[in-house]
């Protein structure tokens, strides 16, 4: 049974004509019929290694020998791509089980 949700993605309401489908970072708001809600932090596959770059660049991360991760990862930012994977995973179980299982026991 596919739970119902409402999405709110950054791109859609920041600068729309700014964003890089492959290559960027968005924060989304999930919303489901129970009341709860999820702050989700998503980057893209290529945007991993844009992060690295930059911080090479910047310094940061120790020069970039390591990242701190995003929630999620996803191919493009879009919302097809999105709704598809918030779906795959809410079928998988609770967003906060399934996007940070090290906090949990089994």
């Amino acid at each position: 049974m596919e739970q119902k949700f409402k999405l709110w993605l950054e791109f859609e309401e920041v600068d729309p004509k700014s964003w890089d489908i492959e290559n960027d970072f968005c924060n989304i708001n999930v919303d489901l019929e129970d009341g709860r809600h999820y702050g989700i932090n998503i980057w893209t596959y290529k945007y991993l290694e844009t992060s690295i770059n930059e911080n090479k660049l910047t310094g940061q991360n120790l020069n970039g020998i390591y990242q701190k991760p995003p929630d999620l990862f996803v191919k493009e930012l879009t919302r097809e791509c999105i709704e598809q994977t918030i779906q795959d995973l809410l079928k998988t179980g609770d967003l906060e089980k399934v996007l940070n299982p090290s906090i949990y026991e089994n």
